[in-house]
Parts: structure tokens; C-alpha cells; sequence
């Protein structure tokens, strides 16, 4: 069940409104990385999550992030406001100001139409927090680089609270991610081909014009990786029975993990 109560979750303030700065906005209110995506992403995740702990925790956030839409929505309404009336304030953004009335509309700064291939949501519990990580990283991101071109300072203040609540949801979900005690190279219950998996190829060859060139590091030349100069030479690869008893290892290893219960953390 959702409420919706007449107050915002930050009070928001615009000083000097600015319709181009209130169309940037429209990238976290309809954008690949703004918090409709967000609301739906944990919410749906939410809904297909059987834990009832971790359920709750994606059921607080993804509502939570229904707030902080309301809040971009208000922000944007106030800056795009002299579109609704003032010719040279329309001509900024005529996308804006004849298609949406000078209003928020359901789509990014670029005037692309919100779309539900935003949303990553796989099933795999474990698959979907490292997703989930990844998008509150990204709308970090974003809002650090709205406040850089920010000039309002009640507009800022709103901004920088969305950005804090960002960091806020990626620790609850690597805690959440963690507390399910499992491998992180461990995806899936299929597991990859031994003599496969540990072979870096070194694709990109050569010395770029800008100082490119085929760089070694802790991905490439740990004791585990073999790295493979010439990938397009003829690799030795594991044969079946290797495969079966990698397979075997990894059924019995997860049959002895599945016994252990995890404590699941709740955000509120």
C-alpha cells in the first residue's frame, strides 16, 4: 500500500529559477540513472525477493526514491516555470516548452522518452545488489555534476541531500550483499570452464599516439591469471572431464553453503 503525504521529504527552495538548469534535472527525474528508474528497479526486485528481510530493505529504498522523484520534480517545475510564459526563456529548450507546457515531463535532458529497459532486474538476488551498487554510484554522479553546474544555493541544498541518500542506499546494499556469505566471483550455479576463466587475453596490441600500450596490472598478472600475449594463436582449453569435476566441486560447495542462514540488514 502507498501513502502519499502532502509535504516533500527535503523542503526545497529556488531563488533564481533557470530553465536550462531545470532541464538537466530532468536526467534524475527521467533518465537512465534517476529515481523513477530507481523507485521501479528495487521496488520490482523487491517484489520478487523472497527473503523478508532483504524484501523490506529494496521495499524502503525503492519507496524512498519515490520521495526524492517528488523533490527533482518540484526542483525542475520551479526552474522550467518561465517557459510557461517568457518567448526567450521557451527558445532554450522548445521540447520543453511546447511539448511539455513548461512543465516536467516524463523524460532525460535530452528530451528522450522514459523507458523500462532502464530497469536491471534479473531475478538473482545477489546479481541484482551489485546492480543496485552500480546505480546509486551512477546517480552519485550525476548529482555531483548537477550541483557543479548549479548557481542557486536553495537548489544546491536539495541536491546535495539526493546525493548523500545516494551514498546512504550503496552502503545498505553492500552490507545487504555481504551479509549473503557468498563468493563474490561466485555468480550463478553453473560454473565457468577451468583453463578458460583464468586466461587474460591481451587484445589491444601495440603503442597508441597517445602514449597507449600494453599495460600490466594486478587484472592481468596475478599468480592466478595467465595472460596470453597472442590471443588469436590456438589455446588449449579444458577438456569435458575437467569441466564435470569443476561442476561437481561447485554443486557440493553450494549444497554445504545453502545450510548457513545469513542475517539480512533492514534500511530504514
Amino acid at each position: 500500500m502507498y501513502h502519499h503525504i502532502k509535504k516533500l521529504m527535503y523542503t526545497v527552495h529556488v531563488g533564481t529559477p533557470d530553465p536550462r538548469f531545470g532541464n538537466m534535472l530532468l536526467e534524475q527525474f527521467g533518465g537512465a540513472n534517476g529515481e523513477l528508474a530507481a523507485a521501479m528497479q528495487y521496488s520490482i526486485q523487491g517484489l520478487n525477493c523472497e527473503d523478508p528481510g532483504l524484501k523490506d530493505l529494496l521495499m524502503d529504498i525503492g519507496t524512498e526514491e519515490l520521495s526524492h522523484l517528488e523533490i527533482v520534480g518540484t526542483l525542475a517545475r520551479m526552474h522550467l516555470k518561465p517557459m510557461k510564459t517568457g518567448r526567450e526563456a521557451a527558445e532554450a529548450d522548445p521540447l520543453v516548452a511546447i511539448a511539455g507546457g513548461g512543465g516536467v515531463t516524463l523524460c532525460n535532458s535530452m528530451g528522450n522518452a522514459w523507458t523500462a529497459d532502464y530497469l536491471k532486474i534479473t531475478g538473482e538476488l545477489d546479481v541484482d545488489l551489485r546492480s543496485n551498487i552500480a546505480a546509486e554510484a551512477r546517480a552519485k554522479i550525476v548529482y555531483e555534476r548537477l550541483i557543479n553546474f548549479c548557481d542557486d544555493a536553495g537548489t544546491k541544498d536539495a541536491l546535495q541531500f539526493l546525493m548523500t541518500r545516494e551514498i546512504t542506499h550503496l552502503k545498505a546494499f553492500m552490507a545487504a550483499l555481504e551479509s549473503m556469505g557468498l563468493d563474490p566471483l561466485v555468480i550463478g550455479k553453473i560454473p565457468p570452464t577451468p583453463g578458460i576463466v583464468e586466461q587474460y587475453y591481451n587484445d589491444s596490441t601495440g603503442t597508441g599516439e597517445e602514449g597507449e600500450i600494453d599495460a600490466r596490472g594486478p587484472w592481468n598478472e596475478n599468480t592466478d591469471v595467465q595472460y596470453i600475449t597472442s590471443p588469436a594463436e590456438p589455446i588449449a582449453h579444458a577438456t569435458s572431464q575437467e569441466v564435470t569435476e569443476e561442476i561437481r566441486k561447485s554443486a557440493s560447495k553450494s549444497n554445504s553453503g545453502s545450510s548457513k542462514k545469513s542475517k539480512s540488514p533492514r534500511s530504514r
